[in-house]
């Protein structure tokens, strides 16, 4: 009797465990995210940094996907290589919010040529997320 109640233990643990295992961390979700974006943008794959950006994305003050694809499009037929190099990066899940998510990243971004445009410092972005199911959304985007 007694091993069967630890086995029974066991089996609840396991089966405890693995439910665990099987739902997706929302915090390594949104780096996957980040990550996914800078790989597209380096493989200048525009279609899916576009189905990155959530329906109401906006860059600095007012620019919107349109604005995004157009700006891709363009930086990609000039340039023959993209390289995004992410000098620090950090995301976080809002605490108060769960569905909303911050990365913070210091960023050079470069080409065949050397630095776009050529400047020596990295940005300071910020990229603001959103959560819709088990995706992460980019609806904000805001560099120095």
């Amino acid at each position: 009797m007694k091993h069967r109640s630890i086995l029974t233990s066991m089996l609840l643990a396991l089966a405890l465990i693995l439910s665990g295992c099987s739902k997706a961390d929302p915090q390594a979700q949104l780096e996957a995210a980040v990550q996914k974006l800078q790989d597209s943008l380096e493989a200048k794959d525009t279609s899916a940094v576009i189905d990155q950006l959530d329906a109401s994305f906006q860059a600095q003050d007012g620019l919107d996907r349109e604005w995004a694809r157009k700006t891709m499009t363009l930086m990609f037929l000039r340039y023959a290589s993209v390289k995004v190099i992410a000098v620090t990066r950090k995301s976080s899940i809002d605490p108060t919010a769960a569905q909303s998510g911050l990365t913070q990243a210091q960023v050079l971004v470069t080409g065949a040529q050397g630095l776009i445009p050529e400047r020596a410092a990295p940005y300071d972005v910020r990229l603001e997320w959103r959560r819709v199911s088990d995706e992460w959304k980019l609806t904000r985007i805001t560099w120095e």
